[in-house]
């Protein structure tokens, strides 16, 4: 493209869904390349969006990045600086691009708001510098942004690939239709989390347990895969309840560079507990519900769409006494560019 390019290029709007790992991945063979240790098994949600417009202008002198519309932090423009070099890069052009960002949920509070980011980012920057990347480019791509961001790609459930480098990338495990799943997700602190998930992730080795994790995590996988494709409720949920367990240990006990006065992440907050104590009550009283966390206080609840009105009911319950809002969220679409015009999705600029 480069001499040939317009002064303005045509905009292009992206959307994603943040998505949930039901395996996580914690800890980093690579933190330039966001490799991660072990292979990750997550769903997106589609109650969550982020909506992201990137324009290339040779009339910038720079990036300009705007989120909620406002500026966000210096480390958030040059993150997203970053990636759009990426994208130059490939495409082959010199122009700074125009970044419009917006979520429809709170972020840095558990609910993977830099997944579906640096997705939609992906996608609209990919699309809006003449690239037409396939599902596999885009979402090694996107994992150079945010290593998680490479699980929003695909549609409904995903499975990423460690890999040691262009192998490392996310592919569909089964579609969103494949299970009528309800995901509750209860959040009770708008304000992003003290302890990024970055710094997480380069802490997690130093935690004594985290060697027997890692031993752990193939048998986990094989688990949840299969009651995935099984559509096995009792078998998912204990496995990711533990799961989500084993990842906050690992949090729990980790040593974080710099803050010596900290002896561990503690993402959890007094609600966060009282609401894996209700879970387990529940299910006692015969809801088959069960609870997952991510790198924060949110709790995801998950049950079978039968049962969507039953836990309802019972996090109403219990959300007076704990504070909070709820986001409700069926397996989700892939990443997607959306048709401004007619104010609906194209549908042949899904990724899958």
């Amino acid at each position: 493209m480069g001499e040939g390019v317009k002064s303005s290029m045509p905009a292009v709007t992206a959307m994603a869904h943040p998505n949930l790992a039901l395996v996580k991945y914690w800890g980093q063979r690579d933190t330039v390349r966001q490799l991660p240790l072990n292979d990750s098994i997550s769903v997106n949600l589609s109650g969550a969006t982020t909506t992201t417009t990137v324009q290339f202008d040779v009339a910038l002198e720079k990036d300009e990045f705007e989120l909620d519309g406002a500026r966000p932090s210096a480390a958030a423009v040059a993150r997203v600086s970053a990636h759009m070099q990426r994208i130059r890069a490939l495409a082959g052009i010199p122009t700074y691009a125009r970044v419009q960002s917006r979520n429809s949920f709170p972020a840095g509070i558990g609910i993977a708001s830099s997944a579906s980011g640096f997705a939609a980012l992906t996608l609209a920057g990919t699309r809006a510098a003449g690239l037409a990347l396939d599902a596999k480019a885009l979402s090694s791509l996107a994992r150079l942004g945010s290593g998680s961001a490479c699980r929003s790609i695909p549609d409904g459930f995903a499975e990423w690939l460690a890999g040691t480098g262009e192998d490392s990338y996310a592919v569909q495990l089964a579609p969103p239709e494949h299970w009528d799943l309800a995901i509750v997700t209860v959040y009770f602190d708008p304000q992003p989390k003290a302890i990024s998930s970055l710094e997480g992730h380069r802490a997690a080795p130093s935690s004594p347990f985290f060697e027997a994790r890692l031993r752990q995590l193939g048998e986990t996988l094989r688990t949840v895969r299969w009651a995935v494709l099984e559509r096995d409720f009792s078998t998912l949920g204990m496995a990711v309840e533990r799961e989500a367990l084993s990842l906050h240990v690992i949090a729990m006990s980790s040593r974080v560079a710099g803050q010596p006065h900290l002896s561990g992440i503690y993402y959890w907050q007094p609600q966060t507990l009282a609401l894996m104590h209700a879970v387990q009550r529940w299910r006692a009283e015969g809801l088959a519900v069960a609870f997952t966390l991510d790198a924060g206080p949110a709790v995801h609840l998950l049950v079978e769409a039968e049962n969507r009105g039953a836990l309802l009911e019972a996090v109403g319950g219990v959300l007076p006494a704990l504070g909070g809002q709820v986001l409700v969220s069926a397996p989700g679409m892939g990443a997607r560019v959306v048709d401004e015009e007619k104010g609906k999705f194209n549908a042949e600029s899904r990724v899958f």
